[in-house]
């Protein structure tokens, strides 16, 4: 005891306070393994699903390829030298391609003779072969009347069971491949005529309904035009608006209707716009199906609101005394904001702008709206062509019933996944980098 009253320290030290402190801490300490417990559930289901990912996907990036030596004297397409153009290609496409494969493989297993086991062993190699010869010859005519020979994609059964995903050790009903098809590829290891290597295909060719011979460059490029789209035309009208709502506009009801409506609309689900799109683009505006203009148009509408608010984030950070400052100086409300606020918002706008263009890459609902759903080899040249992008190609090759676009599904989902995180991680750096604290 004091003559104030009683000792601070007195009081602290009794016994009901010290077992309320106990309580408080334990309260604390269970506080925080929760919060860490499920960080840590949250990362272990992160990690299941990468890993699930990238056991069935890294099969993606492997091809089983069967060497064969093609004679080209077979093809009864005369001389191609001094052909050029629509004249080379016109005679190249006489050729019956897929008997060199054939007769190819007969050779090598002259004791196949029914009509059955013929088509089993030419099922040995992909069907996607034919036009791979048909370009070897079109690069070089000098191959007529000569015999070479030629890694070709095997067929995907073949491709599977390389993989490991057909069992051998299984009664032969229950597996895709019987036990004759199953010798001739022992004959091909033990001939050192099959390999495994790495899938360019899978980086260099557009959709296919052979699944080996399937790849993600069209779906890529249809992806790049697409964005190309949705930045030109969400990116300044974004910023504009940003910049006039928060700078120029007069607060007053009509603004804060127009504030309200660009929060609701952020929050608005992607399908929505993928009505708007169908609705407006092309029912209205008559603009062509499955083209990049048109996904490009609908994801620039999702992706707006984003922008805006994003925009507006950033240019209210800027302190009031750089516009205070400057107006000091003489500088006019459009210089102060051109000159000086502007390029110190500038790095916050860009990670907005990076992480609405991430969402915009990964989006299905609009496009699938839209028409981008549809099956497309040839890869798009213009803005105006039929394409398709990388998240509806997944969905595409998820809802194919082969095996072996499991795999592709796997593969073009890792794709996708690397595209994102590497634009997320841009906008972090750019933000670290670039953003200045006050």
């Amino acid at each position: 005891m004091t003559e104030d009253g009683p000792d601070p320290r007195e009081s602290w030290q009794a016994p009901e306070r010290q077992r309320r402190l106990r309580r408080r801490h334990a309260s604390e300490r269970r506080f925080r393994y929760c919060g860490m417990a499920a960080i840590g559930s949250a990362g272990l289901a992160l990690l299941v699903l990468l890993a699930s990912i990238a056991s069935n996907g890294y099969g993606a990036f492997l091809q089983t390829q069967i060497r064969l030596d093609i004679d080209f004297a077979e093809a009864d397409i005369g001389d191609l030298r001094g052909l050029h153009g629509r004249k080379l290609d016109a005679a190249a496409a006489r050729g019956d391609y897929g008997a060199l494969v054939r007769n190819a493989l007969r050779e090598m297993f002259p004791d196949v003779s029914s009509r059955r086991e013929v088509r089993k062993l030419q099922g040995l190699v992909s069907s996607g072969a034919r036009s791979i010869l048909r370009r070897k010859m079109l690069e070089d005519p000098t191959l007529v009347g000569q015999t070479e020979s030629f890694w070709l994609p095997a067929g995907d059964e073949i491709d599977m069971y390389e993989k490991g995903h057909i069992r051998r050790d299984v009664p032969e009903s229950d597996r895709r491949l019987d036990d004759r098809e199953i010798s001739w590829i022992d004959a091909l290891e033990n001939s050192d005529r099959i390999r495994t290597t790495f899938n360019s295909g899978f980086f260099t060719h557009g959709d296919s309904r052979e699944p080996e011979m399937a790849g993600i460059w069209g779906a890529l490029v249809g992806s790049f035009l697409t964005l190309l789209v949705t930045l030109a035309i969400a990116f300044p009208l974004g910023v504009a608006a940003a910049v006039y709502l928060e700078e120029f506009a007069r607060k007053n009801r009509w603004t804060d209707l127009i504030e309200v409506n660009i929060n609701n609309l952020a929050a608005v689900p992607s399908i929505v716009f993928g009505l708007l799109g169908l609705a407006v683009f092309l029912n209205f505006l008559l603009l062509p199906r499955s083209a990049p203009v048109v996904g490009g148009l609908t994801l620039a509408l999702m992706t707006l609101p984003t922008i805006i608010i994003a925009g507006r984030s950033a240019i209210k950070a800027v302190p009031p005394s750089i516009r205070e400052a400057a107006r000091a100086l003489g500088a006019s409300p459009l210089q102060v904001m051109a000159h000086h606020v502007l390029p110190l918002a500038m790095p916050g706008i860009l990670t907005g702008t990076i992480i609405g263009m991430a969402r915009a890459l990964g989006e299905t609902a609009p496009l699938l709206m839209i028409g981008m759903v549809a099956f497309i080899v040839d890869i798009p040249q213009g803005f105006t062509d039929a394409a398709t992008v990388l998240p509806v190609q997944i969905y595409l090759w998820a809802d194919s019933p082969e095996r072996a676009f499991v795999e592709k599904v796997s593969g073009a989902i890792l794709v996708l996944l690397a595209f994102l995180v590497a634009m997320n991680g841009t906008a972090i750096w750019m933000r670290q980098r670039f953003e200045k604290r006050w």
